[in-house]
């Protein structure tokens, strides 16, 4: 049963990714170390005991459709609803609409421990935040004074309306339209599939941000618009009205996270309202939907790179626990009676290390970028600016990295299980399921590498990632000075590290400068994940630099750098002479 790693979780907060400084500087005055412990340990508890036993029983009875309405599993509303009672969902929010202000570091930090309890669960408030994050930002003054304070509360929840079935990444694709009503609401036409939490019994309603197209709008991205288009009408007094005509026709029968509704929504087919046409409002700019859309795909983007560090932690826990228990031939020096724990064999130690440090390297990732976002907002002007860029180059890492390493982690877990991992009945297995979809939505990896190379590395002229690079470069050389002969030869491999990801990003950069876009986009998936090792490294330095008397965060930190920082020089060599070959050998794939 997973347990929620609080003492862990509150040190890569405080110590690696910068809380502990920014409460020392007075940047969140309502905060302190001690109310810091007290939320991480009451969401550590809610996480353990509450959500986590929900996890195994919600994956195989799942959510199920029936006439448009979505039965959530047994449980699930319950959980919901004291989930929200405990203030959880306003965390972050802002004081104005009921919201905490808490940084978004602390939501982070907690997010993570919902997720590694039931990542079916969690998902449910990761949209609705990002749909607080685009109202907040973009809406009309009426439209936030309706729907934020109870978006904000979880007592309704929000969903993000984007992909159709000719229109997946390619959101210049979407068909959806909205038509001008004439009293200054629109009505809305078309079909939208994989929405999460589009459908539940959980709340009493559904706030749909929908993209669509009005009539005289350009083709392409510059012709989208956004709209919010409730479940319920909303009366001027909060009480709700009418049904909107917007159903779920369908929901999806998947891989993983059965417990989260993934459907397929219809608007304006007439089956509610005395007219066709789903109600809905413009939030922002006629044809500038996809900005506003961007606001809540980046929050929710840094949220699924929680999810797979969320994963990860989990399916760690279960192995670890299985690989004590579980007896089976004699591995070097036991000299106890019969078989030795398998946790004893070098291969299966080897394969815990590296679940245990992947998750470490993911998790600080994720909360220094949220630590950045947090830095943003407390600041103005030209120091604004500068932690503006560093999430923004932080995101597509903490996205993909993050995911990437929750699949790899699970399925690791699963091959400590060895054939029982195969076998559903231990719950090895459902981390694998449930992982695989982050590294596909909210923007697949592979468009988050291109981002990062194409957007993020091109910021200020270079300035951005250089800064950034610096910061990591100073904690390398602050292990090297701390002379620790338990660290062994990290620093060393850290530096050669750091080095491999300096010298590749001249490499990408000059690609980019003299146009070779080809060769550029061809190394942004390596280059991503050597940018994450590098830096995931270094934090694990981090954290054991600032625990110093903790001899397994040396051990810890000496088994990354010695055992899987050195992947960064074979990353290196695909990124800058990869192309070629890859272009190559691809034409053969063209039918």
């Amino acid at each position: 049963m997973y347990k929620a790693p609080v003492s862990e979780i509150s040190h890569a907060l405080k110590s690696v990714a910068g809380l502990s400084a920014s409460l020392d500087n007075g940047l969140f005055p309502d905060l302190s170390d001690d109310l810091v412990d007290a939320i991480l340990e009451e969401a550590g508890r809610f996480a353990s005991d509450r959500i986590s036993p929900l996890h195994i029983p919600g994956d195989r009875q799942g959510a199920r459709c029936e006439n448009g309405a979505v039965t959530m599993p047994d449980g699930y509303k319950g959980l919901y609803q004291d989930w929200i009672a405990g203030g959880w969902n306003s965390l972050a929010a802002d004081p104005e609409f009921g919201g905490q202000g808490l940084p978004t570091m602390l939501a982070m930090a907690v997010a993570e421990m919902w997720n590694s309890g039931s990542m079916g669960f969690g998902l449910a408030s990761t949209l609705t935040m990002g749909a607080v994050e685009a109202i907040d930002a973009h809406a009309s003054d009426g439209l936030k004074a309706k729907y934020l304070e109870k978006l904000v509360s979880g007592e309704w929840t929000g969903t993000m309306n984007l992909t159709e079935p000719q229109a997946g990444s390619d959101v210049g694709a979407l068909r959806a339209r909205a038509e001008p009503a004439g009293d200054g609401t629109y009505r809305i036409f078309g079909q939208k599939i994989f929405i999460t939490y589009g459908e539940h019994d959980m709340t009493d309603n559904i706030v749909h941000l929908v993209l669509a197209r009005l009539p005289d709008a350009p083709a392409g991205t510059k012709g989208i618009s956004l709209f919010l288009v409730p479940k319920f009408l909303v009366n001027d007094d909060g009480s709700l009205g009418a049904r909107n005509d917007v159903f779920c026709s369908s929901i999806e029968h998947k891989l993983g996270i059965h417990a989260s509704p993934t459907c397929t929504m219809i608007y304006g087919d007439g089956k509610f309202g005395d007219e066709p046409g789903a109600i809905g409002w413009l939030v922002g700019e006629e044809n500038r939907g996809l900005a506003c859309m961007f606001t809540m795909m980046n929050n929710a983007r840094l949220c699924v790179g929680v999810e797979g560090v969320a994963v990860a932690e989990a399916a760690r826990q279960k192995a670890l626990a299985y690989a004590n228990e579980r007896r089976q031939g004699r591995a070097p020096g036991w000299t106890g009676e019969g078989m030795s724990p398998i946790v004893m064999h070098p291969d299966v130690r080897r394969d815990l290390l590296t679940m245990t440090t992947l998750t470490q390297a993911a998790r600080a990732i994720c909360l220094a970028c949220a630590h950045a976002i947090d830095m943003a907002r407390v600041h103005d002007g030209d120091e604004a600016r500068f932690w503006h860029e560093r999430a923004s180059l932080l995101t597509p890492v903490a996205k993909a990295f993050s995911t990437d390493i929750g699949s790899e982690v699970a399925s690791i877990g699963v091959q400590v299980h060895g054939g029982m991992g195969f076998i559903e009945e231990t719950g090895a297995a459902v981390y694998m399921r449930d992982a695989r979809i982050a590294q596909i939505y909210e923007g697949t990896n592979g468009i988050q590498a291109i981002d990062l190379v194409m957007r993020k590395l091109p910021q200020s002229d270079g300035a951005c990632v250089e800064a950034y690079f610096a910061e990591l470069d100073n904690t390398v050389e602050d292990l090297a000075a701390s002379n620790n002969p338990a660290l062994g030869a990290a620093a060393e491999r850290l530096r050669a590290a750091m080095a491999d990801l300096r010298a590749t990003t001249d490499s990408v950069g000059g690609m980019l400068r003299s146009g070779d876009l080809t060769s550029a986009l061809a190394g942004a998936t390596p280059y991503l994940r050597l940018f994450g090792l590098a830096a995931g490294g270094v934090y694990i330095a981090k954290s054991a630099l600032a625990d110093a008397e903790n001899d397994e965060r040396a051990a810890l930190c000496r088994f990354f750098a010695e055992n899987l920082a050195g992947e960064t020089a074979s990353l290196r060599r695909t990124v800058e002479d990869g192309a070629a070959s890859l272009d190559a050998a691809g034409d053969f794939l063209v039918a």
